[in-house]
């Protein structure tokens, strides 16, 4: 099982780690101090089980599992009983482990992910294709985590080492490039006119020679992204 720690205290993280290497079916992929830093993880790679805590500065445990679409096992790990009858409530958690851990309840534990691994259904692709094409993404801002939906992003603009996501109330830069940003956002929708800009194609008031109009914005469009644009219109 591929696991990975998240918890703001250095000393918790090492506690589990520690039980976790008793254990020849556990690998810990890696620890975070961040529950934002655990999501940019999770973007990137799968993990059977996390060892989530639930008091964190900024962002708790709770708030974590609300940002996952498809949440693995989660195992919530605390010093605050008041939290575990609240968690439950959540079915990707699995057990609650209460500070200071034995390795009596943690194999106790481990033994209850097994059984819920099994006992689980898996979603069948309908339902994997339906959580995949959701309506909104989260973007990092000053380790917080905003969510934006699709229908409110006007424009995307690269900027250096950041991007400047347009929405229809408010500008938010964000430190990633445009390609990353791309492989997140609904083909149908999105389309890079220039090697700067991403617009939401559904935005589009006017194109005239080589820009198009997004609400009071003019965006070029380039030579070699004009073709894919002109494709996708609707001409009569």
């Amino acid at each position: 099982m591929n696991c990975i720690i998240v918890d703001d205290e250095a000393a918790a993280r090492a506690i589990v780690s520690q039980l976790c290497s008793k254990v020849p079916e556990i690998n810990i992929m890696d620890e975070f101090d961040s529950a934002i830093d655990a999501i940019k993880f999770l973007n990137q790679y799968k993990v059977d089980v996390i060892f989530l805590d639930i008091h964190m500065p900024g962002f708790t445990g709770i708030d974590f599992i609300q940002t996952l679409k498809n949440p693995p096992k989660i195992v919530m790990t605390t010093s605050d009983t008041d939290f575990a009858i609240a968690s439950y409530e959540y079915e990707a958690i699995v057990d609650y482990l209460v500070k200071p851990i034995t390795h009596e309840r943690f194999q106790k534990c481990v033994q209850k992910v097994k059984n819920s691994s099994v006992a689980k259904p898996q979603a069948d692709a309908s339902e994997e294709q339906e959580n995949a094409s959701g309506e909104d993404l989260y973007i990092n801002i000053d380790r917080r985590l905003i969510k934006l939906k699709y229908a409110e992003i006007l424009l995307i603009e690269a900027k250096g080492d950041y991007i400047n996501i347009k929405t229809e109330t408010k500008d938010y830069l964000v430190h990633t490039t445009l390609k990353k940003i791309l492989e997140k956002l609904p083909e149908d929708r999105f389309l890079q006119i220039h090697r700067s800009f991403v617009i939401n194609f559904n935005k589009i008031i006017d194109i005239e020679d080589n820009s198009v109009l997004i609400e009071k914005s003019v965006v070029p469009i380039s030579r070699s992204n004009r073709p894919e644009l002109m494709r996708r219109l609707n001409l009569l």
